[in-house]
């Protein structure tokens, strides 16, 4: 499929898919367009890639809702497009069948915030910002910034993040654990591709439990999240991967994963 908001590479062997949001004229805004696009290209990608990362293009990772698309923001029946539009793009992060990883390039605002926050590992440029503007304009944190928020961060920076809508660098949520580190401008791609092909490499089944298992255990009580690791471990020991990763272990050599 041909994108006109997106950028779309997938690696040699089908290892890693780059889905680059490109509206730069914007600072990569969403508009219904571009949500549209970035669920289809999420869910191809799942099924043609071992991992996949989401960047932005130029100088800002995503800007959130685009503010002046169609008839203007004030028009729009926002219950409706998060729930429509919002909602299914999110999924799409979730529920891939891979790793994704959000590679920040710059500026994450509102739903372009919440939008890397949902990837499985966000790997930031030191000179990006994560901003929850909401109240700036006299709405609440969406796009699942207030489930992933308290969750990452705790109540009491969440609820900072939100109601005083301030700028937090890069650093700073690496610091606080809102993100998996924040990385020198200059060495920026070469590091979210290399951990990028480092997943593409891996046990991809055990990948897939592990997400799972750590998104299911916020619902879980010990006792079902012990009887889910125990079932889905069994699957992991069931795999090549397994079996791969001991004679390895043994020959004392790096494995090599089949990846899916």
């Amino acid at each position: 499929m041909d994108y006109s908001t997106l950028g779309y590479e997938i690696g040699a062997e089908g290892g890693v898919a780059v889905i680059t949001l490109d509206r730069p004229e914007v600072m990569n805004a969403l508009d219904a367009q571009m949500r549209a696009e970035l669920r289809h290209a999420l869910t191809a990608a799942g099924q043609e890639a071992r991992v996949v990362v989401l960047t932005g293009a130029g100088r800002a990772f995503c800007s959130g809702q685009d503010l002046g698309a169609g008839s203007g923001a004030a028009g729009l029946d926002l219950e409706q497009v998060l729930r429509d539009e919002y909602m299914p793009m999110l999924q799409a992060i979730v529920e891939c069948p891979v790793p994704v990883i959000a590679a920040v390039n710059g500026a994450a605002a509102g739903a372009g915030a919440n939008l890397a926050l949902a990837a499985d590992v966000v790997i930031a440029a030191e000179g990006a910002v994560f901003v929850q503007a909401f109240t700036r304009i006299g709405l609440m944190p969406d796009a699942g910034g207030t489930w992933m928020l308290p969750r990452l961060i705790g109540q009491a920076r969440a609820l900072g993040a939100a109601l005083f809508a301030e700028r937090i660098t890069a650093r700073q949520a690496a610091d606080w654990g809102m993100i998996w580190e924040a990385v020198p401008e200059d060495g920026f791609e070469a590091r979210w591709r290399g951990r990028a092909q480092q997943l593409a490499e891996g046990p991809g089944v055990a990948f897939a439990n592990i997400r799972r298992a750590m998104r299911e255990s916020w619902s879980n009580d010990f006792e079902t999240q012990l009887t889910l690791e125990g079932r889905l471990q069994g699957e992991c020991g069931q795999t090549r991967d397994f079996r791969e990763g001991v004679v390895a272990f043994n020959e004392k050599r790096p494995p090599k994963f089949e990846g899916r």
